[in-house]
């Protein structure tokens, strides 16, 4: 017997079984989806179902689905490095809020452009002096920011250079200690600091710069690991991303759920269902 010959069946067997494999793949009906659980307006977990997560990037990431004629379901996994390594095991399928990290590329394929970009203002008292235009005009003054915030790489290395940032616990005790006079300025989202400074009743002593100071893009992120990751899927996906901006439903869908975390955040608290 030729042990040569014999060496190459294994390989055409294989190759006969790729198209078979592919087409497996390419059949995905459903999508298993998580991301941080405490970023409203665009991720937050459900207080009337635990067990999900609602938001505008939840609801942007079904009508797009709905439109591929996949079903989506979106899943609290934990906080949000417990909801990473979901998807990096490949657990679960896709992060639907995943800011772009170098080392993230070895488990996850960034579906480009963002889902949403996730606007970072400068938010001051209304009676301060300060006067903001670029990053530069923040040296020299105390600041603050909440330790969840996820800004970009760049960024976090030149404030982390030039700027005097306090990291607080959460966003209502950044906020709290801009208007105790702690601290000069705070870095916020634009939608979830207006929810917030609403909710504080803040709104008529604080203001915040219009152009952002960082523009984090939160994407779409498949698992290596998810049976779903293939080329037709990550081909549709980013077509879709594409056209979203134009469409106006991002926009849209961040008002509707910006509405709904500030109706959220001023009913009696009480003890979800498990």
């Amino acid at each position: 017997m030729d042990l040569r010959r014999m060496s190459g069946w294994p390989v055409l067997l294989g190759l006969t079984l790729l198209p078979s494999l592919s087409m497996a793949a390419g059949k995905c009906e459903r999508l298993v989806v998580t991301g941080s659980p405490d970023a409203p307006p665009y991720l937050w977990r459900d207080p009337q179902d635990p067990k999900h997560l609602m938001g505008a990037s939840a609801d942007l990431l079904q009508q797009v689905a709905g439109e591929l004629g996949l079903k989506v379901e979106v899943l609290y996994a934990g906080k949000r490095s417990e909801a990473l390594d979901e998807v990096r095991t490949g657990r679960m399928d896709l992060l639907a809020d995943a800011p772009l990290t170098l080392n993230e590329l070895e488990s996850l394929d960034y579906i480009h452009p963002a889902l949403v970009q996730n606007d970072y203002l400068v938010w001051t008292r209304k009676d301060s002096t300060l006067s903001y235009t670029q990053p530069g005009d923040l040296a020299g003054h105390p600041g603050a920011v909440s330790e969840k915030a996820r800004l970009t790489q760049p960024f976090v290395a030149m404030a982390k250079e030039h700027l005097q940032l306090k990291r607080l616990p959460n966003l209502t005790q950044v906020f709290q200690t801009l208007l105790l006079g702690e601290v000069d300025y705070v870095l916020a989202p634009r939608y979830a600091g207006m929810a917030m400074a609403q909710t504080l009743g803040m709104t008529a002593d604080l203001a915040a710069f219009p152009q952002p100071i960082d523009k984090p893009g939160l994407f779409l992120a498949l698992s290596h690991n998810s049976a779903c990751n293939d080329p037709w899927l990550r081909g549709q996906l980013a077509k879709k991303m594409t056209e979203l901006p134009a469409s106006g439903l991002t926009e849209t869908l961040l008002q509707r759920n910006l509405e709904r975390w500030k109706a959220q955040l001023q009913q009696p608290v009480s003890s979800p269902k498990q």
